[in-house]
């Protein structure tokens, strides 16, 4: 979908995630560890801005903790779109399933769904939202 002109300003790429979970948590951690040069950025999707993006695309708060987003040359991905996009930019073998981004929607999103309607009792829940080290603070945007 295309980026609303009122969320012109954040940097880009822009990957929402559910600060709480912990499988999120830990595909953060694994991105920032495969992107050296630093090109990502993260947000929670809890956060104030998490929270502002997601009524300015018109998606509804009780889809807050199950569709993360990447926001990227003013085209906001969601879904398993969003997860193939950001494996784009990393480092390493990791890049190598960007491919299946040419897998129908149809058939990628459904299984992103088992996965986010399971992922909570599968990987558990942090108390607090993920807290950047000093090194990676700067990747983090509206802490």
């Amino acid at each position: 979908m295309k980026m609303p002109a009122a969320l012109a300003a954040l940097p880009q790429p822009l990957y929402f995630f559910d600060g709480q979970c912990v499988l999120c948590s830990r595909f953060v951690a694994f991105c920032l560890k495969r992107d050296p040069e630093g090109r990502l950025k993260f947000a929670s999707s809890q956060s104030a801005l998490g929270l502002r993006v997601l009524e300015a695309l018109g998606l509804p708060h009780d889809e807050l903790d199950r569709t993360i987003l990447l926001i990227e040359n003013d085209t906001v991905h969601t879904r398993s779109t969003a997860v193939l996009q950001t494996l784009r930019h990393l480092k390493g073998p990791a890049r190598w399933l960007h491919p299946l981004i040419l897998v129908p929607k149809v058939l990628r999103d459904p299984a992103y769904d088992i996965v986010a309607r399971n992922r909570i009792r599968w990987f558990g829940r942090l108390d607090a939202c993920l807290v950047p080290s000093p090194r990676t603070r700067d990747r983090f945007i509206d802490l």
